[in-house]
């Protein structure tokens, strides 16, 4: 594989993240109802997150977008806290760094906008993930945070900023 991008998405990428995070879903068998896959974010990304104090981020290889992760204030939630979100990967990104990566920008920009804790939510077969959050300060919470409309994702992580 070239050389990966991290960047700021762009709104001619919405179409390819779109499809990145269905591919995923589809390949790891996530379910679709009550989480992100129904989100009407996933076909307008670059809208979504194109308001103060968020960001989405696009790895890009030959021009070809492979995955992405983004930061933005927690929905249904009274408090300083955002939510690392939308954070996947195609089978070419994984394993080489990439999300360790993506996850330090993004919270390096929790900390530009003075967010004073991180939440995430995720899937109990996804323990790769869960691993990568808890090298970086996430630790599992017994209940959600806020109301995100994901109630599949049964696992909830949590770290202060």
């Amino acid at each position: 594989m070239d050389t990966p991008i991290i960047r700021l998405i762009e709104k001619n990428d919405n179409p390819q993240i779109a499809s990145v995070i269905r591919s995923v879903f589809e390949d790891m068998n996530i379910p679709k109802k009550g989480t992100a896959y129904e989100d009407k974010a996933l076909d307008c990304m670059y809208e979504t997150y194109d308001k103060d104090k968020a960001c989405y981020f696009v790895v890009e290889v030959n021009g070809t977008v492979i995955g992405g992760a983004g930061i933005s204030k927690l929905d249904n939630y009274e408090g300083n806290v955002c939510e690392l979100q939308k954070m996947y990967f195609l089978p070419e990104a994984r394993g080489k760094g990439l999300g360790a990566t993506m996850i330090k920008m993004c919270l390096v920009k929790a900390r530009e906008f003075n967010f004073e804790k991180c939440y995430i939510e995720t899937m109990p077969d996804m323990t790769a993930a869960q691993k990568l959050y808890k090298s970086v300060g996430f630790e599992f919470l017994d209940s959600p945070l806020g109301d995100t409309g994901h109630h599949s994702c049964p696992v909830h992580m949590l770290m202060k900023l």
